[in-house]
């Protein structure tokens, strides 16, 4: 789903009553909607807003919340820090990544599913953590993982697939 002038125009004048703008907030608030920040709306903005379109760029490369690639629905990240990498992190991204059916930096083929790899999610004591969506997921095991991918599949049954879904790593 690409923005139009007007999706992107909804998104500032539900903001114009605020004192200031925050850049910040309104690219979550795209990446939020297109699960990426495409390069049409970032031109919008930088238009609307007059800034430059380069300074728009530089803060939305330098988080890492935000992608410039079409995501999944879902963001799935697999912690990979040394506590969950002992207790077991590669098994659950190496399962993750067959129930996907990708290699790291290929598509799911539903696109549903967006996979990450992360240093550390800050759950050390839990690991190995996966984060689907927000919700930490602990002491994860195959089973727990599989099930929590066949209950996002069926709760996403019937609708259409949206865009890409990338793993990144």
């Amino acid at each position: 789903m690409n923005p139009s002038a007007h999706d992107v125009g909804q998104l500032l004048r539900a903001r114009n009553g605020a004192a200031q703008v925050s850049l910040l907030s309104l690219l979550s608030e795209i990446q939020e909607r297109y699960h990426y920040l495409p390069h049409n709306a970032l031109v919008l903005l930088s238009e609307t807003l007059d800034l430059p379109l380069t300074q728009i760029y530089s803060v939305a490369t330098f988080y890492n919340a935000f992608s410039l690639k079409p995501r999944g629905v879902h963001l799935v990240r697999v912690c990979m820090g040394t506590a969950c990498h002992v207790r077991g992190a590669p098994r659950m991204l190496d399962e993750t990544l067959g129930l996907l059916g990708v290699e790291p930096g290929q598509t799911s083929k539903d696109g549903l599913f967006t996979v990450e790899c992360v240093n550390c999610l800050g759950a050390c004591a839990l690991g190995p953590v996966v984060v689907l969506d927000g919700e930490y997921h602990h002491h994860m095991t195959p089973a727990k993982l599989r099930k929590l991918v066949a209950s996002v599949r069926e709760a996403e049954e019937g609708a259409p697939a949206h865009a890409e879904a990338a793993v990144h790593c």
